[in-house]
């Protein structure tokens, strides 16, 4: 990834993003039509299909009028359908599902379209001023503003369609699994057929990294151009998703550098305020986490929404432990430049565990289901490592079901096989 693609990734995410693009879209298609109007475009029109035209000034400013008024009524009816929508998200599910809507870009284009068609009925309208009796009213671009504005009223339906689907549980853990999934699935085909070889680091030069934020990946291919021209390699100390505080011992090269490149190579680290999942598939996990924890509060009590978050993290889970614990960046012979540390399947598997156990551990239904999905995950271990955490993990749920679980044909029914009875 370099600079171009990291900022297009970063203003990809802002609810202002396409509204922006189609906005401006509108102002040039008004533009256009007034410099076309001037071309005599409705009069040829007129010739050709009378009944499209208005030919009407004052008709034509009463139309207008009306469709900016009730498309300002719309566009502030829809933003404030997304507030309500981005509230409820917070409060029913996890404050971290936040970003991930907000990006949606199917709530981005309806925005957008509304505002685009406001700006040109704007300017058309502005355009509607007489100057002497041979003037021809812009009938064509009047038609061109009612049609947009059947457009955004299809849109609104779908809107409001889209925004009811949104909302729902199981497609929003649906959109974090399938983003998760598919960025670990990335760095497998990117692992496939590379080198694994790197030397030792264990007396490398150590430098202070001089930012600080959530550490969320690097701009490889500018940070493997500096360490090619100046012929050295460099580890990345530091795991996506951690919080870097200014002064942290994070970054290593094999030979000193001065002070200009260590300040080159610190601009190819990429930190962030906010969790989105991008190259950091950990966010994916500890969002399905977060939502399964928060659907077993007292206020929500919804165990069935438990479930499901447990099926979707074993789905992960299992494309998790085809990875590797290292990432590295490489040119395109295979020559490996730099190393980057990553969280391992048994500390991503800890936390997950002990998060569930801690808040879940007095309802039998989810520990049976987190058991089921444990021996799940040992039928496609990649190496004995992985299986020990599994099995380490499958005793600690037991331990916490007999302290909690005091019904004993409950307890007797923890290793049985689980059945979904929903």
């Amino acid at each position: 990834m370099n600079r171009l693609t990291n900022f297009l990734q970063q203003i990809r995410t802002k609810i202002a993003f396409f509204p922006t693009i189609i906005s401006l879209a509108g102002l040039v298609l008004a533009f256009l039509m007034i410099y076309l109007e001037q071309l005599d475009i409705s009069t040829y029109l007129i010739d050709v299909a009378p009944g499209l035209v208005i030919d009407d000034t004052d008709t034509a400013k009463t139309i207008l009028s009306t469709l900016i008024g009730g498309l300002f009524s719309l566009t502030v009816f829809s933003f404030s359908m997304v507030m309500v929508l981005l509230n409820q998200a917070s409060s029913n599910f996890s404050p971290r599902v936040l970003p991930g809507i907000i990006s949606d870009e199917k709530h981005q284009f309806v925005l957008g379209l509304y505002i685009a068609t406001i700006l040109y009925n704007i300017f058309i309208l502005i355009s509607i001023e007489p100057t002497d009796n041979s003037y021809q009213t812009p009938g064509f671009s009047v038609l061109i503003g009612i049609i947009l504005t059947v457009f955004c009223l299809a849109a609104f339906i779908y809107f409001i369609h889209h925004i009811s689907q949104a909302i729902q549980v199981g497609n929003i853990l649906i959109d974090i699994h399938k983003r998760t999934k598919s960025e670990i699935e990335h760095i497998l085909d990117n692992e496939k057929g590379k080198s694994f070889d790197f030397p030792e680091t264990e007396y490398w030069e150590k430098y202070e990294i001089t930012k600080s934020g959530y550490f969320y990946g690097l701009l490889k291919d500018d940070l493997m151009k500096l360490c090619k021209e100046n012929n050295t390699q460099a580890t990345i100390q530091l795991f996506k998703g951690q919080f870097i505080i200014d002064g942290t011992i994070g970054l290593l090269t094999k030979k000193p550098i001065d002070e200009e490149l260590k300040r080159k190579i610190m601009d190819t680290l990429l930190f962030s305020h906010e969790e989105l999942i991008g190259e950091n598939y950990i966010y994916g996990f500890r969002q399905i986490s977060e939502i399964g924890v928060k659907a077993m509060s007292p206020g929500i009590n919804d165990p069935g929404t438990a479930l499901n978050t447990i099926d979707y993290l074993a789905s992960l889970f299992i494309s998790l432990m085809k990875k590797q614990e290292y990432e590295y960046v490489n040119d395109a012979d295979g020559n490996n430049w730099v190393y980057t540390k990553c969280s391992k399947f048994s500390e991503i598997l800890y936390n997950v565990m002990a998060t569930y156990r801690q808040y879940c551990k007095h309802d039998i239904t989810v520990m049976r289901k987190l058991m089921h999905m444990l021996k799940t995950l040992s039928s496609h271990v990649i190496n004995s490592n992985q299986l020990t955490d599994i099995e380490i993990e499958i005793n600690e749920l037991r331990e916490d079901a007999k302290l909690n679980i005091k019904n004993k044909r409950d307890l007797s029914k923890i290793d049985a096989e689980f059945i979904s009875w929903s």
